[in-house]
C-alpha cells in the first residue's frame, strides 16, 4: 500500500478542487496514484475537472513573435510580478522571441544562440539579467509555428507592453486568400484560443490515452446509473460528442461572436467566403504565464498534514 502523504493530498485537491478528506480517500482507493484518484473522484461526482491544469503561480512575461509565414512564444519566469514591469527584462523577453522563430520550438536551442550586441549566447545574457535584478530567472518554454503560404497570426492579453504579457497564442492559418483578411481573422482566432483553451485543432488530433480514460470515465458513470450497456454505449458516445466541443478547437463555439451560435469551423468557412479562398487552421501553441508550476503555500501544507495526523 502506498503513502498517502500530505503533499499527494494537497496536489490532487488542487487539480480537482474536492475536499480534503475526498481526496485522502481517493488516493487510499487508487494506491496513491494520482490519475485514478482523479478519474475515481469524478467517478463520484465529487470533482469537476477533466483535464490536469496545473495551478499557476510563476510570474514573469509570455513574449510573442511574427515574422513572415512563422510565429514563436516564448516564456521567461521570474519569481515576482514586479520583475515583469522592468524595462530591461522586458527587452530580454521581446528578443528571446525574436530569436525563438529560428529555435525550432526547442528551449535549449534558443539558450545556445548567440545574443545580440552580448558576445555571448542566451544563457549567458540569462546569468548576466539574473545577477542585475537580483531573482531567479529562468527561460522556461518556446513554440514555434509555420505556414507554407498564409500567415501566422498572434495574440497577448492584456500586455505590458508591445506583444508582452501573461496569455500568448500563436495559430497558423495556410490560405492564398488576401493577407490582410486573413492575418485579422487569425488574430480573433488567437483571441477565441486564448479564452476558450482547446486541446487540439481537430478531433483527430486529440491524444487517443485521453479521448480512452474520458471513455472510460464515461461509461463507468453510466453504469452507476444502472443503464443496460446497448443504452450506456449511447450515453458515451452523446457525452463524448461533448467533451470534443469542449477541447476541439474546430468544434468548439465561436466564442468572438456569441450570439452568432456557431462552431469555430464555421466562423472559419464564413471567413474563407470573405477572403476568397478556403483556409486551414494548421496548428495552435498558447501559453498561460506559469501553467503548472506551483510556488510553496506553507500554511495550506501544514492544514493538510495536520488532518492527515503527520
Amino acid at each position: 500500500m502506498a503513502q498517502i502523504t500530505a503533499a499527494l493530498v494537497k496536489e490532487l485537491r488542487e487539480k480537482t478542487g474536492a475536499g480534503m478528506m475526498d481526496c485522502k480517500k481517493a488516493l487510499t482507493e487508487a494506491d496513491g496514484d494520482m490519475e485514478a484518484a482523479i478519474d475515481w473522484l469524478r467517478k463520484k461526482g465529487l470533482s469537476a475537472a477533466a483535464k490536469k491544469a496545473g495551478r499557476v503561480a510563476a510570474e514573469g512575461l509570455i513574449g510573442a513573435s511574427v515574422e513572415g509565414t512563422a510565429g514563436a512564444l516564448v516564456e521567461v519566469n521570474s519569481e515576482t510580478d514586479f520583475v515583469g514591469r522592468n524595462q530591461d527584462f522586458q527587452k530580454f523577453v521581446a528578443t528571446l522571441s525574436t530569436l525563438a522563430l529560428e529555435a525550432g520550438g526547442d528551449v535549449e536551442s534558443l539558450k545556445a544562440m548567440s545574443y545580440p550586441g552580448a558576445g555571448g549566447t542566451v544563457s549567458d545574457a540569462l546569468t548576466n539579467m539574473i545577477a542585475t535584478i537580483g531573482e531567479n530567472i529562468s527561460v522556461r518554454r518556446t513554440a514555434r509555428i509555420a505556414v507554407g503560404q498564409g500567415v501566422v497570426a498572434h495574440y497577448v492579453h492584456a500586455p505590458v507592453a508591445t506583444d508582452l504579457g501573461k496569455i500568448g497564442v500563436i495559430v497558423g492559418l495556410d490560405s492564398t486568400g488576401d493577407a490582410g483578411k486573413l492575418r485579422a481573422f487569425g488574430r480573433k482566432l488567437a483571441m477565441h484560443v486564448a479564452a476558450a483553451r482547446p486541446e487540439a485543432v481537430t478531433v483527430d488530433g486529440v491524444d487517443s490515452s485521453a479521448v480512452d480514460r474520458e471513455r472510460q470515465v464515461l461509461a463507468d458513470q453510466a453504469r452507476a446509473s444502472g443503464k443496460p450497456e446497448n443504452i450506456i454505449e449511447k450515453m458515451v458516445e452523446g457525452r463524448l460528442r461533448k467533451y470534443y466541443e469542449e477541447v476541439v478547437l474546430l468544434e468548439q463555439r465561436w466564442m468572438i461572436d456569441l450570439d452568432a451560435d456557431i462552431k469555430v469551423k464555421q466562423a472559419v468557412e464564413q471567413a474563407a467566403k470573405e477572403i476568397g479562398a478556403p483556409i486551414a487552421v494548421t496548428d495552435f501553441a498558447l501559453f498561460v504565464l506559469g501553467e503548472g508550476v506551483e510556488k510553496q503555500e506553507s500554511d495550506f501544507a501544514a492544514e493538510v498534514a495536520a488532518t492527515l495526523g503527520q
